[in-house]
């Protein structure tokens, strides 16, 4: 009797506590991100966290920096609001592709009793969007039978990585930073402060300056930005460009003369297999040519 009673409360113990952690377990709020904001309530003195599953920088209005401490570490995020805080969007951009997630956040004084809001989990929802330089689809797959498990894995873009690299690079300059899609794969890449680009156009009255560059795979984009240094309007020409390059893209296709509104543009340069530092001519310094005659009548004495 006594080891049946026993028994009884110790299976008791077991179901309670495989509730308390089935409870346990289960408080936390999914949040599907769809493209549209999502609204997470602070309470002033509860930290709430919200779980992405990845890198993010989060990016918080000034308005409210003194209101609320932020910290993020490995795909979470810890908000805790110090004061009440008037509904207030905030962004959270993926390190890796850029994507950016909106949340709307307000934080109100906590209740006698209230109870302390779960952690939010924030998932893609079940229709992403369509993604440059994405895979192609069952369409344009290979039979097995014809093609071995290594040609298998390799299915072609939807897009030519050119095409990617320069829309990706013309939305990061002109296009609102929450319109820039997010392309797998692609990194910024660094400039060299010093890079010479003034063979790149060597018939062409500008001067050129770049901006910006990232890459995909074995290809890299650089921004370029064009000034006309003339009095006159400049048609922009891929063929005056010199180098080894894959592509040319112009924001514009002419310059205004110099002083105009219209006096500057960017042009999109794709490399391949090196970046744009190495893909141009190298230039060459200027010859001295009253040493040179100095040298040739010290050579006929």
């Amino acid at each position: 009797m006594a080891r049946t009673q026993l028994r009884l409360r110790a299976w008791r113990l077991l179901a309670g506590l495989a509730v308390i952690a089935s409870g346990s377990a289960n408080a936390v709020e999914i949040m599907r991100w769809e493209r549209l904001p999502l609204a997470v309530p602070l309470q002033v003195g509860q930290e709430r966290i919200i779980f992405v599953d990845q890198n993010v920088r989060v990016g918080i209005p000034s308005s409210i920096s003194d209101d609320i401490r932020v910290q993020s570490a490995s795909g979470a995020i810890y908000l805790l609001a110090s004061k009440p805080i008037a509904p207030t969007r905030i962004q959270l951009q993926s390190a890796t592709t850029g994507e950016l997630i909106l949340v709307d956040i307000a934080a109100t004084a906590a209740e006698d009793g209230a109870r302390e809001l779960e952690p939010v989990k924030i998932v893609r929802g079940d229709t992403p969007p369509e993604r440059y330089g994405r895979a192609s689809d069952s369409s344009d797959e290979v039979e097995e039978d014809e093609a071995g498990p290594a040609e298998l894995t390799k299915q072609p873009r939807e897009t030519p990585v050119p095409v990617v690299l320069t829309r990706y690079a013309a939305q990061s300059l002109y296009a609102p930073l929450r319109t820039v899609e997010p392309v797998e794969g692609i990194a910024q890449a660094n400039i060299h402060p010093r890079l010479d680009l003034t063979t790149l156009a060597p018939s062409l009255p500008v001067r050129a300056r770049a901006l910006a560059a990232w890459r995909l795979s074995d290809y890299w984009v650089t921004a370029v930005k064009l000034t006309n240094m003339s009095a006159h309007p400049v048609d922009l020409d891929p063929r005056a460009l010199q180098g080894d390059l894959q592509t040319a893209t112009f924001q514009h296709s002419f310059l205004g003369r110099r002083g105009d509104p219209s006096d500057t543009t960017v042009v999109y340069l794709v490399t391949r297999g090196r970046d744009l530092a190495k893909s141009v001519l190298p230039s060459l310094s200027q010859v001295n040519s009253a040493s040179n005659l100095g040298g040739a009548n010290h050579g006929d004495q």
